[in-house]
């Protein structure tokens, strides 16, 4: 059976939605749930990105309860406060003003998973990290998935792993690798936040590829 062939406007609008594609805080969030078959098509998406081996190695927790997530945003909480040590003068003021997570805000949390196979995997061997890899594509999927639905997500990866597994009632093996927040938001920035703020400046296409080999240092 021969794959699907797509016209350049398909192009056009896949390069669109990756162009738009932001990370949401929560003073964008509404609490309206997504609905139900929005979520299957994020969920389907993440299920269909590439995994190494065709493992399939991701995991996927729905939160709503209230008090799990603030459980959940008491470890933000914490671990926000020791990120912001890391900056001094006016980049941790700066730092401190950044909302950084929707936790609350958003009416649905996902937090994703890595479970190891428990034996050797094909294209794994060499790379064992490239497990964890393939989730990172399904998260991807799902943001993707996500923009063009008009729901906003947002990952959040100032927490504690071992605190979420723990409030999740998690199985020791497996590894956190993205705490997700969704929902229905008023508005998506023309640019991702910290580009708007000044807080890092894009890098052109020219400074990040290189021909052939990685060139000398200077």
């Amino acid at each position: 059976m021969k794959g699907r062939h797509f016209t350049p406007q398909d192009a056009e609008l896949l390069e669109a939605i990756l162009q738009n594609r932001r990370d949401i805080r929560g003073n964008r969030f509404h609490s309206k749930p997504i609905s139900d078959p929005d979520l299957e098509r994020i969920l389907l998406a993440g299920i269909h990105a590439p995994s190494v081996g065709f493992s399939q190695p991701w995991e996927f927790v729905l939160v709503t309860d209230r008090q799990t997530r603030q459980k959940v945003k008491n470890s933000f909480d914490s671990e926000n406060s020791k990120a912001s040590e890391h900056f001094s003068g006016e980049r941790q003021s700066n730092y401190q003003e950044l909302k950084l997570e929707g936790i609350l805000e958003s009416p649905l949390n996902i937090a994703v998973f890595y479970r190891p196979s428990g034996g050797a995997v094909l294209g794994q061997t060499a790379m064992e990290e490239v497990g964890r890899y393939s989730v990172v594509c399904a998260i991807q999927n799902m943001w993707l998935m996500s923009r063009s639905l008009n729901i906003g997500m947002g990952w959040v990866s100032i927490l504690n792993p071992d605190a979420v597994r723990e409030i999740l009632s998690v199985p020791q093996d497996r590894e956190l690798v993205g705490y997700l927040c969704l929902g229905y938001v008023d508005e998506f920035y023309s640019q991702p936040e910290l580009e708007r703020l000044q807080w890092e400046k894009r890098k052109s296409l020219q400074s990040v590829v290189y021909s052939e080999q990685f060139p000398s240092s200077p």
